[in-house]
């Protein structure tokens, strides 16, 4: 787990993102539930051999994998999928190349950021929260959220120029 954090703060804190991400893949409360518990409870067992050093990234993912997974599951076992979860699943298909080197800026991005400023961003830019949401969540002021997603935006802009 995250060093200042017990298994009971880990989950508090991130699991409603976690939430939020699958209720939006799956468009079903009760199977996002599913999926949230299932997620902790493997983050959980592999805690000692996870990178959990950024993990609203690490978690995300996850979160998105296993949906996947999930909308998969049930069209094999031939049940019906609505248009947004097969939306959901082109949207997510992954062009491993692009990804890499994504992740790569991504990972070089935060290296030079406060952590927090990742979970900001994915709040933002991933789950669609407002700014005013995001400030909420991570407990800022709005200004505090508009100030560090500029600085991000800023430290993007100059690695992408070199």
């Amino acid at each position: 787990m995250n060093q200042n954090l017990n298994a009971q703060q880990f989950y508090t804190r991130y699991a409603p993102m976690v939430f939020r991400r699958c209720n939006k893949l799956l468009g079903d409360k009760n199977s996002a539930a599913d999926i949230v518990q299932e997620l902790f409870a493997k983050v959980w067992e592999k805690r000692n051999s996870l990178n959990l050093d950024y993990p609203s990234s690490l978690l995300w993912r996850m979160a998105t994998n296993m949906c996947l997974n999930h909308i998969r599951d049930r069209k094999r076992r031939g049940e019906n999928i609505s248009c947004d979860e097969a939306i959901a699943q082109i949207a997510c298909t992954e062009n491993f190349e692009r990804e890499t080197e994504n992740r790569d800026i991504l990972d070089r991005l935060f290296k030079r950021h406060p952590e927090s400023s990742r979970t900001i961003a994915v709040l933002h830019f991933i789950d669609g929260m407002t700014l005013e949401e995001v400030a909420v969540e991570v407990k800022m002021s709005v200004a505090g959220v508009r100030k560090r997603l500029k600085t991000l935006k800023n430290s993007l802009t100059k690695l992408e120029a070199v």
